[in-house]
């Protein structure tokens, strides 16, 4: 640790740099501040978490057709703008039927 302090005495040397710094008549004022902005935090994180269990699931854009997939579809004369790869698939099949 530095200078060969452990962890109680570095605790002990902050709470005195506190006391100097602020007085003994601000600490607890102090706090109570730190108290209630903690608690704050905690109701504010907590809202938070409930909206997002709360929202729907984000939307994937369907994955865009494969190129050889739309190569065969429009070797079969099927447009292929706009259509996800299960939609092409299934029309390549009913062509492929006909």
């Amino acid at each position: 640790m530095a200078f060969g302090l452990g962890g109680p005495e570095i605790v002990v040397i902050i709470l005195i740099i506190v006391i100097l710094f602020f007085g003994a008549k601000k600490i607890p004022e102090l706090a109570k501040g730190l108290g209630r902005a903690m608690g704050e935090f905690k109701r504010g994180r907590a809202e938070v978490e409930d909206e997002m269990k709360k929202a729907p699931p984000p939307k994937t854009a369907p994955a865009a057709p494969s190129e050889d997939l739309v190569k065969a579809a429009r070797a079969l004369g099927i447009e292929t703008e706009g259509k996800t790869e299960s939609e092409l698939k299934e029309e390549i099949a009913k062509a492929m039927k006909k």
